[in-house]
């Protein structure tokens, strides 16, 4: 008889923002496996007894591939009641979490999704950006900058998305930022777009360079903005509330990649 593997979401970073569901079932799990995005302020929840794997990626560091991943998640369940498998953010907003859930049920093993706070939403909140606003549009896209996540799948269409969204919120852009703003610019976007860039958010470390779009890239590279980022585009930006944005938790994410 398989035990139960939970897809939870960690969240942004902040311990704070962990669900209540989330923070059960880290307090009680019998094994965890678990990403970088994850400061160890989390970690601390699980107990000492319970069987731990680190599968942790991250451009420029060799990263456990996701058969892999899978192939632990299944091995775990087939040993342990209640594994908790700990995705930064929501586990189905690229997070793979559809991927391993899919891999999990193939294999008879039950499965279980626990979403969280995206960065998505939260690092832009966390310095009183909205995503979203009525004077700004009607709609928003969440997108992958990281273009190399799989090279099978099409392209980002950056020029359509010029055209067809009032706001985007980028994930993982900073390493193909110059190309992606030159695609909305040449889609049609407005050089004077408003545009934000928010490293770390919810933790220490976390920095915001605000920008045109037609600057954004260069004064990112200017203020050394690092992964993990959130970029935001569009008029939103202009209606940020600095005074609303909470102060970052003080924990340090993303924690270490093994080397060995």
């Amino acid at each position: 008889m398989s035990g139960k593997v939970y897809l939870v979401g960690a969240g942004p970073g902040d311990p704070d923002l962990l669900t209540i569901k989330a923070h059960r079932l880290l307090s009680s799990c019998d094994a965890l496996v678990y990403d970088s995005l994850v400061p160890r302020e989390v970690l601390a929840l699980v107990p000492e007894h319970a069987e731990k794997h680190f599968v942790g990626k991250r451009r420029g560091h060799h990263s456990v591939p996701q058969p892999s991943t899978n192939a632990v998640l299944v091995e775990m369940a087939q040993r342990h009641d209640c594994v908790v498998r700990l995705k930064g953010g929501d586990p189905f907003l690229f997070g793979r979490g559809g991927e391993e859930a899919a891999h999990l049920e193939r294999h008879g093993i039950a499965v279980e999704v626990v979403p969280g706070v995206t960065a998505g939403i939260a690092a832009p909140a966390y310095v009183g950006i909205p995503v979203t606003h009525r004077r700004a549009g009607s709609s928003v896209t969440f997108v992958t900058g990281h273009e190399e996540i799989d090279k099978a799948r099409p392209g980002v269409d950056w020029k359509a998305l010029a055209r067809s969204s009032d706001g985007l919120v980028i994930y993982m852009g900073l390493h193909n930022l110059p190309h992606i703003c030159q695609e909305l610019m040449d889609g049609g976007l407005a050089q004077s777009t408003p545009a934000a860039a928010v490293q770390q958010g919810t933790v220490r470390g976390q920095r915001v360079v605000v920008s045109d779009l037609a600057g954004l890239a260069e004064a990112v590279r200017e203020a050394n903005l690092a992964s993990p980022s959130i970029v935001v585009i569009g008029e939103v930006v202009n209606q940020r509330v600095e005074s609303c944005a909470p102060e970052p938790a003080a924990v340090e994410m993303p924690i270490p990649l093994k080397t060995s």
